[in-house]
């Protein structure tokens, strides 16, 4: 039996075949993005495309996969890389140590867009970038100050509600007039507890649970195709 007998026992050939045939991109490799890229190794995507600038902290361990002791100061989409070799060295790995923003440049053509980036701006450019060269998508909404899974959910932006950050995104989508698009969120309201620093608490099991809903988003629609 292969490493990916179970899930070929889910999908079928077929279906294994247009995994491994896909390209994703995931923007993004912290706590919403880490575990949606480990998803998308283990089900057998072909071809991931990992874009982030960052470097991993000691402070990521509590919520990113890629944070390790023996991980601390090697940029993310590094110890991505390492990781997914790990667990399939057959999987293509294309690594962008940038910023993704309005003036990013990037000659690629993924089948799908996993969206786990923090900054508004960078979010926007990047759900234009996707309409341009009509790349469906999905994308995170807050996932810090939530405690609770369940409340998780899947829906189009026009219809998200409770998140604040889905309401500024509603807003800037409107604006811009940019298509509806799936979005993962949670109706929790937000902790109120905010740090002097403006850093945000956050817990793995609602954060990694975005992480995995996204990827299934992928899932779903290549093997659908």
């Amino acid at each position: 039996m292969d490493r990916l007998h179970r899930t070929r026992l889910l999908f079928g050939d077929v279906a294994m075949d247009r995994l491994a045939l896909s390209t994703v991109m995931v923007v993004g490799c912290g706590a919403v993005g880490s575990f949606a890229i480990e998803a998308l190794a283990r089900v057998g995507v072909g071809h991931l495309i990992l874009v982030d600038f960052d470097i991993v902290e000691e402070s990521n361990i509590n919520r990113q996969l890629f944070a390790l002791n023996s991980t601390i100061s090697e940029p993310k989409v590094d110890a991505a890389r390492a990781r997914i070799a790990d667990i399939n060295s057959d999987i293509k790995v294309t690594t962008e140590k940038i910023f993704f923003d309005e003036n990013t440049q990037l000659d690629v053509k993924p089948d799908f867009v996993i969206d786990a980036i923090d900054s508004v701006p960078s979010k926007i450019a990047l759900y234009k970038w996707c309409v341009t060269r009509g790349i469906p998508f999905v994308s995170s909404m807050g996932a810090a100050r939530k405690k609770d899974p369940s409340y998780i959910k899947v829906a189009k932006i026009s219809k998200t509600s409770v998140c604040p950050l889905a309401s500024k995104i509603r807003k800037i989508v409107r604006e811009e007039g940019i298509p509806d698009f799936d979005v993962v969120y949670s109706t929790e309201l937000p902790d109120k507890n905010v740090l002097t620093d403006r850093t945000f608490g956050s817990l793995i099991t609602v954060t990694g649970a975005f992480g995995l809903i996204m990827a299934n988003q992928a899932i779903k629609y290549i093997t659908n195709r």
